[in-house]
């Protein structure tokens, strides 16, 4: 961000627009849970496998999840939440809601580029970290700044980071957090 006032303005005008998504700031009735699933544009099978999973499990859950609405991770993820019904938020890096993937319900263009990345993770309860990409890395960061729940599953390791053996796994860590049953 620039500092200059259409910079600013575009950025109130998201910060405006998370404020009526349940969870984000404290004194929000949280209506349903809502997890922040984070990884690289560009995986890996076994990577994408693995988000679909943990997308499939969260709608399963009754869980919104909430993304970077790009591809690789969270297009598998997206894909595996709105396969079986759930709901799926992007917030994009770019001004075009048309660079989400197909699988996101809601689409936040921010422009902001990876500078979006802490609205990502806020946006969540907690976050669901899958594979290993600098973006990533800078989400998990912002996330434990933040005082989020990281649950990792084949991500950094990094002090911090509850990891994961598997979806399942990650997905009965995450029930646990919200206080949800598997």
């Amino acid at each position: 961000m620039d500092g200059s006032p259409s910079t600013l303005g575009r950025f109130s005008s998201i910060v405006g627009l998370f404020a009526g998504i349940p969870g984000n700031f404290r004194g929000v009735v949280q209506r349903e849970p809502i997890v922040s699933v984070i990884g690289p544009g560009e995986a890996v099978q076994f990577m994408e496998s693995m988000a679909f999973d943990v997308g499939r499990g969260l709608a399963e859950l009754g869980i919104t999840l909430v993304c970077g609405g790009g591809s690789g991770v969270m297009e598998a993820a997206c894909r595996g939440a709105r396969e079986y019904g759930g709901r799926t938020i992007g917030i994009l890096p770019g001004a075009d809601p048309e660079e989400a993937n197909p699988y996101v319900d809601i689409a936040i263009p921010t422009g902001l580029g990876e500078a979006r990345n802490p609205l990502v993770v806020s946006s969540g309860q907690l976050v669901i970290a899958i594979g290993e990409g600098y973006g990533t890395l800078s989400e998990v960061a912002y996330a434990l700044r933040l005082r989020k729940h990281v649950i990792g599953l084949g991500t950094w390791a990094i002090p911090g980071i509850d990891e994961a053996v598997s979806p399942a796994d990650a997905l009965e860590k995450a029930s646990a957090a919200l206080g949800l049953s598997i």
